[in-house]
C-alpha cells in the first residue's frame, strides 16, 4: 500500500495555504509543486490511476520531494472573497507559498488544468525561488466552443458548488476502458466544492491572458492535452498552437495524452504521463546544469 502523504501548512499574507508532501529530494533534484485544477484540492495528484501508484508516489520513488497545494478556497486553505478570487491572486499567494517549501531548492512546477494556467502566471512573474520548468497538462491554447467548460461558466458568480460526482466524471474522465473503478473511486475522495468564478474565468483565459503572458516565460515547458478531453480543443494543430507562443522557452514538449480524458493523472495510462513528466524533469535540471 502507497504511503500517506503528510500534511503541512503555510501562512501568507496572513492567510493559510495548505498542503500535502510525498518524498525526499535527493541530491540535485529539485521541489516539485504541484497545482490542481478547478473542482479538486490538493489530493488530486495523489490519486492511482493504474497499478503502478500516484504522480506523488512515482515521484517519491525517484528521488523528489512533491508538495501539492490546495489552493485558495481548497482543503485547508483559506477561502478569498469572490471579487478577490482570482487567478493573479492565486499566484501570488502561491508563488510564495512555494518559496516556503522551497527554501534554497530549485522548482519544477506542476499543474493541471486551472492549476496549470496558474502555474504558467507563476512562471511567467519574477520568483522568490529558482523555477528550472513547468509542466502543465489539461490545458492549452484553444478551449472547446459549446462544451462542458461553457456550460460550467453559466453558473451563479458568486457561489462555490459542489457538483455531483456524475456529472464530474463525464467532464473527467474519457471513454469506458480508458480508466478502472478503482482510479474513479479515488478520484471521489479528490472532488472538492469549486468557486464559481474560477469556472467563469477558465474559458476566457486562453484568449486573454496566454497571448501575454506566454512570451515572458523563459524556462523550460512540458504540456500534454488529453486526446479525449472535454473541455480542451485537443486536436495536433492546437497542441502546436500552444507550443509556438512560448517563444522565449529554452524548449517545449508539447503533445497529445493517448488514451485518456480531461484528468490525464486518473486514467490508466495516467502512468505514461508520469513517466514523461520525470523525464521532463531530469531534462530540465540538465538545462539548468549545464551553462543557464
Amino acid at each position: 500500500m502507497a504511503q500517506a502523504p503528510d500534511d503541512i501548512r503555510f501562512t501568507v499574507d496572513g492567510l493559510t495555504i495548505t498542503a500535502l508532501t510525498k518524498g525526499r529530494s535527493a541530491a540535485g533534484k529539485p521541489l516539485i509543486a504541484a497545482l490542481h485544477g478547478g473542482t479538486y484540492s490538493a489530493r488530486y495528484f495523489d490519486v492511482a490511476g493504474s497499478g503502478q501508484g500516484s504522480f506523488m508516489d512515482l515521484a517519491a520513488a525517484a528521488g523528489y520531494q512533491v508538495v501539492s497545494f490546495d489552493r485558495p478556497g481548497y482543503g485547508g486553505s483559506t477561502a478569498l472573497e469572490p471579487q478577490a478570487n482570482t487567478f493573479e491572486r492565486h499566484a501570488r499567494l502561491l508563488n510564495e507559498a512555494i518559496g516556503q517549501a522551497a527554501g534554497d531548492r530549485p522548482v519544477l512546477l506542476v499543474g493541471h488544468s486551472i492549476g496549470g494556467m496558474i502555474a504558467l502566471m507563476i512562471a511567467g512573474r519574477h520568483n522568490d525561488f529558482r523555477l528550472i520548468g513547468a509542466s502543465v497538462t489539461g490545458m492549452g491554447a484553444v478551449i472547446r466552443r459549446g462544451g462542458a467548460a461553457e456550460a460550467l461558466a453559466s453558473l451563479p458568480a458568486d457561489a462555490t458548488i459542489d457538483l455531483p460526482y456524475d456529472q464530474r466524471d463525464l467532464v473527467m474522465f474519457g471513454p469506458a476502458g480508458t480508466f478502472s473503478a478503482d482510479g474513479v473511486e479515488q478520484a471521489h475522495g479528490a472532488y472538492a466544492p469549486v468557486p464559481v468564478r474560477e469556472l467563469i474565468a477558465a474559458p476566457q483565459w486562453a484568449d486573454d491572458i496566454l497571448p501575454g503572458l506566454a512570451p515572458r516565460i523563459d524556462v523550460p515547458v512540458h504540456n500534454a492535452l488529453a486526446e479525449h478531453d472535454a473541455l480542451w480543443d485537443s486536436t495536433p494543430d492546437n497542441v502546436a498552437r500552444f507550443a509556438e507562443l512560448l517563444t522565449a522557452a529554452p524548449f517545449v514538449d508539447a503533445s497529445i495524452a493517448r488514451g485518456v480524458g480531461h484528468s490525464i493523472d486518473h486514467h490508466t495510462l495516467g502512468h505514461a504521463l508520469h513517466l514523461r513528466q520525470l523525464a521532463f524533469a531530469e531534462e530540465c535540471v540538465f538545462w539548468q546544469t549545464r551553462g543557464h
